[in-house]
């Protein structure tokens, strides 16, 4: 893309923390403050000095409409840094990004704060429309006469709860949820149950190496309300085994389905930060960089084969920078599920795929396993939507560094047909 160079100057994200069927005691806006307090403070310029805050998220709480200006104002940003916020589903953290880099590029902005975050734990649970009509009906009821008719009306079924995380994983327009469509992935490209397993048993391996050896530099520990400290993923199951993961059910498709809780992405809590900068604000404030955005891309795809996405986005980033495999030295895919992720591979080394779907005259290659993804993925670490897309940002950079490696690619799949790529290149 033409115009300024964008680079990323820092970054934090908080643990992300395993929901566990209850609401967690950290709200969307609690967990970004968290993460974005100890990030700022150790910047040389103030948080007014910035020129927006834009955050993803998709579905913040009743209490943080414009989550963004929420978490803008309680992080000392002022009243005069404006703050919005951005929702393009598993994406809208890399959505975030995305729109900092254009505005940046093109010099509608200087410094921006932008990043994701989701507290899944807190998604919520709704009434349908006859409770909804029934609770109308009960406020109009003015005396006891007619309180008492409306009470009479209400029937058992109005008490039918509509669970909102399980809605939103769901697609409206064919009616599948994620799951199911990662089950198509796994028929169409015959991906077998035991790669799906290993590739989940290798995840939480990979996590909990990099754990030990202290390679998530990028978290910051935080703490809640009531004392309790967070400083890991707390997903990870470092103790993961083929036999353990044969013994989950089909959660989509009971009788003959191959993905299982066990091969997913973990319902989870989590924020993140970046903060990115023309090359006039490195200088005026003096800052180091991490590395620079050097292209993005988005695409759209067949909702039912949504999992696929990754290989839409990245495929016109590897084409317009003439590319090869081997140009590209570290990968990051959301881990939303095995065969999602396995799919993708697959497709690129498919000569049909490239040719009839990607428009391509020759395959792209295979991605190597060895440099996909190399500290774990969602699965192992969780996938809380809003903020996985700035994540794998972040965390692709510091993959770079630590290698001393130049360039790499993070990628989505969004649900509804969509995938998003950004690649990043070390200064």
């Amino acid at each position: 893309m033409n115009g300024r160079t964008v680079y990323v100057v820092d970054g934090s994200r908080t643990p992300f923390i395993k929901a566990l069927g209850k609401p967690g005691n950290l709200r969307a806006s609690d967990l970004a403050v968290a993460a974005g307090k100890q990030l700022l403070a150790r910047q040389p310029f103030s948080p007014t000095d910035f020129d927006e805050v834009i955050l993803g998220c998709v579905m913040p709480g009743p209490d943080e409409v414009n989550i963004a200006r929420v978490c803008a104002l309680r992080l000392g940003c002022g009243d005069k840094v404006p703050a919005w916020t951005v929702q393009r589903n598993c994406a809208s953290g890399m959505q975030a990004l995305d729109s900092a880099y254009h505005n940046i590029a093109y010099g509608q902005s200087e410094m921006v704060l932008a990043g994701g975050v989701e507290a899944m734990s807190h998604a919520p649970v709704l009434f349908g429309n006859a409770m909804v009509g029934w609770l109308s009906e009960w406020m109009k009821a003015k005396s006891a006469g007619q309180k008492l008719k409306v009470i009479t009306q209400l029937r058992p079924q109005h008490f039918v709860p509509i669970i909102g995380v399980l809605r939103g994983l769901t697609d409206p327009i064919v009616g599948l949820s994620m799951g199911q469509t990662a089950e198509i992935l796994a028929h169409r490209f015959n991906i077998t149950r035991d790669q799906m397993d290993e590739f989940a048993m290798n995840s939480h391996h990979r996590l909990a190496e990099a754990q030990e050896k202290g390679h998530l530099e990028e978290i910051e520990i935080i703490y809640d309300q009531k004392g309790n400290y967070y400083d890991h993923d707390n997903g990870v199951r470092a103790d993961s085994n083929l036999e353990q993961l044969a013994k989950l059910k089909p959660v989509f498709d009971r009788k003959f389905g191959k993905v299982t809780a066990g091969n997913s992405a973990q319902i989870t809590d989590g924020a993140t930060w970046l903060i990115l900068a023309s090359e006039e604000a490195v200088k005026k404030y003096n800052l180091s960089t991490m590395g620079k955005i050097t292209d993005t891309q988005w695409a759209g795809l067949d909702p039912a084969q949504m999992g696929l996405g990754p290989a839409h986005a990245m495929a016109p980033i590897m084409q317009r920078n003439n590319f090869e495999i081997s140009d590209i030295d570290y990968w990051e895919i959301n881990e939303a599920f095995a065969a999602q992720v396995l799919a993708v591979i697959e497709a690129w080394k498919d000569k049909n795929y490239c040719t009839n779907e990607l428009g391509l005259d020759k395959v792209i290659g295979e991605i190597p396993y060895d440099r996909l993804n190399v500290d774990g993925g969602g699965i192992s670490i969780g996938h809380p939507v809003g903020s996985s897309g700035a994540r794998i940002v972040l965390h692709l950079l510091h993959v770079l560094k630590r290698n001393n490696a130049k360039r790499g690619i993070a990628s989505l799949c969004i649900g509804g047909g969509q995938g998003g790529a950004m690649l990043v290149e070390r200064t």
